[in-house]
């Protein structure tokens, strides 16, 4: 008993000498909780490098706007691809960039104490990689929390209850798909269809059907603007530029929402397909709760005009579309950090704890 009040002290003193920062490492965005501040940083997940010296030139906003526009000894590079850090120095200079600017104004004496969200198909290699990236940049203590738990989390669901929650949560990189119960992962799977693979198929679309070149860029805007998959009351449309593949000349063409939903059907399909796999291989006590619960839906893909009906209409149980979305995953890393005696069971302490993944 003595020893859980001096822990108790312990900690009330480590807060007060370090900062409490929650990361919701993703493909397309990056955003950072601090403790007592919330969200205080909320950026693309890019990095620019000078190739001739090896120096970042920007990082965030002022990268992403150079993708594609870059000269030929400048890269902008995303460190992380469909959830996995593929450039481990690049994703080390992210981190680096995050936690400085997030301690800017509040800098103390121990370095921060700092909760990752990550994927959760991660292999112990990649979580490894998250940890030492963070751990390289000053961070005191670092703990990783899969993002399917801390969606959950965020979005304020009774994770700790004996009782199973469904979410989807679909990134940029990766969709998660997971049913929670009593604190930990019953059922889990990690897809890469997600935002950059819906980005792809418009890409691969607008070539074939327009024989017109198109950039990420575009086709991303192209997704915001007017993508959907049921039909929505009015027709939407949407000019777009690129170069024409015969004459290699500038060319602008009208796309409408319809032509959208054609792009992304096959992707949409398997997304569903994928979770109505999770859901077969559920315990049927979990899937009654499921069913009376529904499947919440998080993250920016959850966005899609027309998604979550499709779901329901799909898999037969209701589905909710969480309040803001994209910002579910780093709102409960914050939540973890608030109340970190409740929650410290869902964290990943050490590599060997990842749960099994279908």
């Amino acid at each position: 008993m003595l020893g859980k009040h001096v822990k108790k002290q312990w900690d009330r003193i480590n807060r007060h000498l370090g900062n409490d920062i929650g990361i919701d490492l993703g493909t397309a965005n990056t955003l950072v909780y601090m403790r007592g501040q919330g969200i205080v940083i909320n950026e693309p997940s890019v990095v620019a490098v000078n190739q001739k010296t090896g120096q970042v030139v920007a990082v965030g906003v002022q990268a992403k706007e150079m993708l594609g526009r870059t000269p030929a000894h400048i890269v902008a590079v995303k460190p992380l691809v469909g959830g996995v850090v593929s450039d481990f120095e690049v994703t080390e200079e992210l981190l680096a960039y995050l936690i400085r600017r997030a301690e800017m104004n509040s800098k103390k004496f121990l370095g921060p104490r700092v909760v990752v969200g990550v994927p959760s198909g991660i292999t112990n290699v990649e979580t490894r990689a998250v940890r030492d990236a963070t751990k390289n940049n000053g961070a005191r203590t670092v703990f990783i929390v899969e993002e399917p738990m801390a969606a959950a989390i965020g979005i304020r669901l009774p994770v700790n209850d004996p009782v199973g929650n469904m979410i989807v949560d679909i990134g940029g990189g990766t969709s998660d798909i997971a049913v929670i119960s009593l604190g930990g992962i019953v059922r889990s799977k990690s897809l890469k269809i997600a935002g950059d693979k819906l980005n792809e198929d418009i890409i691969s679309y607008v070539r074939g059907e327009f024989k017109m070149l198109i950039g990420e860029k575009t086709a991303e805007s192209l997704k915001i603007a007017i993508g959907s998959v049921l039909p929505q009351g009015s027709t939407l449309e949407a000019m777009i530029k690129g170069r024409d593949l015969i004459t290699g000349l500038p060319r602008e063409v009208l796309v409408t929402d319809a032509d959208v939903r054609e792009a992304i059907a096959l992707s949409i399909d398997n997304l569903i397909e994928a979770v109505k796999e999770v859901l077969e291989t559920t315990p049927p006590e979990i899937v009654s709760d499921v069913m009376g619960r529904g499947l919440y839906l998080v993250g920016g893909g959850a966005l899609i005009r027309g998604l979550p009906g499709l779901l329901a209409e799909s898999l037969k149980i209701p589905v909710h579309q969480a309040d803001d979305p994209m910002t579910a995953v780093a709102r409960g890393a914050g939540i973890i950090l608030e109340d970190f005696d409740t929650y410290k069971d869902v964290l990943i302490e050490n590599e060997d704890e990842l749960p099994p993944h279908s």
